[in-house]
């Protein structure tokens, strides 16, 4: 059914966040491991602590941080009306990003998310928002995408930043399962492990302006560029 104004934010914004960051939900994240495939290649990841320790980075310093901002401010944007504000993050969240591979991950499950969404929940305002990208002649960042669809069905912006917060680290879990290999109980609890930093960090990402977004995780940039010219892969980044 479309997104309406007359929805609350309650039930109904809960089930369409728990469908869109599903991972059932088609955006491909499956296919992408964020560097992780190359740090297994290369040994800089063998056991579930290390796993826990490249993740927590990820989350507390690297793109999920950077990505979590850019979402709450898309949200804030949308649920303004602001379009001159949405234009500018479209465009910072689209550059912001450490290599090729992490600009076609990005772009790429924005892409599918509006596809999707659009196509189970059609809303003027998605229209409105791909209209905006094709003047500007950027993609859909990942993040910014969700928040616009969590703006339009109402649901909580610190809600919504806590929901793509897990969906990132939960696919990360999965892509390190595969990988190492682990096992699903040690994968559960890497993912339980993960719970406080993701609080810890949707709440940073909340009262975290535009001019001071940032990131220090650079060996994680250098195995998603590394991992371009990879030999033998399983994953997209």
């Amino acid at each position: 059914m479309p997104i309406t104004d007359a929805d609350t934010g309650g039930d109904g914004g809960l089930l369409r966040l728990l469908a869109w960051l599903s991972p059932g939900f088609p955006v491909g994240a499956y296919a992408y491991s964020h560097g992780i495939e190359y740090a297994v290649d290369t040994g800089r990841i063998g056991t579930p602590a290390d796993l826990a320790d490249w993740l927590a980075a990820i989350v507390t310093e690297g793109s999920a941080f950077a990505d979590a901002v850019f979402l709450a401010h898309a949200w804030r944007a949308e649920a303004a009306g602001d379009d001159q504000a949405l234009a500018l993050i479209a465009e910072r969240a689209d550059t912001f990003r450490g290599g090729a591979e992490a600009a076609v991950e990005s772009a790429a499950q924005g892409r599918a998310f509006l596809d999707a969404v659009q196509a189970g929940w059609p809303h003027p305002r998605l229209k409105a928002f791909r209209a905006m990208l094709a003047l500007l002649e950027r993609p859909p960042a990942y993040a910014v995408a969700v928040g616009i669809a969590a703006a339009i069905a109402l649901i909580a912006e610190r809600t919504a930043v806590i929901g793509f917060l897990h969906a990132v680290a939960a696919n990360l879990v999965s892509a390190g399962i595969r990988l190492i290999p682990l096992g699903q109980t040690q994968g559960l609890a890497l993912l339980a492990a993960l719970e406080p930093v993701i609080r810890t960090t949707a709440h940073r990402a909340l009262v975290t302006g535009l001019d001071d977004i940032g990131t220090s995780t650079w060996m994680v940039d250098w195995t998603m560029a590394r991992h371009e010219t990879q030999y033998t892969r399983l994953f997209r980044s």
